[in-house]
């Protein structure tokens, strides 16, 4: 079993470090729909037109409070291409941002210091074993991220012990059962290549499983993609 996962968690960082190197500029254009390719990527693998699209950018962003000044880690952190921008409205925030992949961490650092951003630390580092003390941060944000996870129980354990009592955690993640022709690609393309990792939760269960970590769930869903707001007790 061991063996088992360290062989998933080795192929999510092959994955990662080849699309943080070779191919961070197609999958910042896809991610952020700025170039005609991207938007035709998005519209067919994770069947997202544009009015859709604007949805599931809202949803990534809608536990955040307007003005947070307090610590925030968002895990993982990729490119930054979605959330480095959204960063300079908080100026005042204590934001770290931590990430698997070596690759992934220079492209975010360098988008961080073109936008100006000074109030950020980059960490290499596992989700499942974060680096931090019990009860270090107000928030943590997870954008796109948990379903790669190899160790989804640990991950989810981990967020908890390093959010305050009365932290948020919030973001959005891959939910199966909404898209049957997103769920074929996942399942062929994705989890092959080591971008996603099973188990997948669908709407339902993933109310559920948040629910055994925290508490005060709440749920919103586009096309494929689920956002979700959470409280440690």
């Amino acid at each position: 079993m061991k063996g088992n996962a360290a062989a998933r968690a080795a192929n999510v960082h092959e994955a990662y470090e080849f699309v943080g190197g070779r191919m961070s500029h197609p999958y910042d254009d896809m991610m952020a729909g700025a170039t005609w390719l991207g938007r035709l990527a998005l519209r067919v693998f994770w069947q997202l037109p544009p009015e859709s699209y604007l949805a599931f950018r809202a949803q990534m962003f809608d536990g955040l409070p307007k003005a947070f000044c307090g610590r925030l880690l968002e895990v993982p952190v990729g490119t930054g291409v979605l959330s480095l921008p959204h960063y300079r409205a908080f100026p005042s925030a204590d934001i770290t941002c931590l990430d698997y992949s070596a690759n992934m961490l220079g492209v975010a650092e360098q988008r961080a210091e073109a936008l100006g951003l000074k109030n950020i630390r980059f960490h290499q580092g596992d989700i499942a074993h974060l680096p931090y003390e019990d009860q270090t941060f107000d928030l943590v944000l997870s954008i796109d991220g948990l379903h790669a996870v190899p160790d989804k129980e640990a991950a989810l354990r981990e967020i908890r012990r390093a959010l305050k009592p009365g932290g948020t955690f919030t973001g959005c993640v891959y939910i199966r059962g909404e898209n049957a022709f997103t769920d074929l690609f996942v399942q062929t393309f994705c989890t092959w290549r080591g971008y996603f990792t099973p188990p997948f939760d669908d709407f339902a269960s993933l109310h559920s499983h948040l629910g055994r970590y925290f508490t005060g769930v709440k749920l919103t869903h586009v096309g494929a993609f689920a956002g979700f707001t959470c409280k440690k007790a």
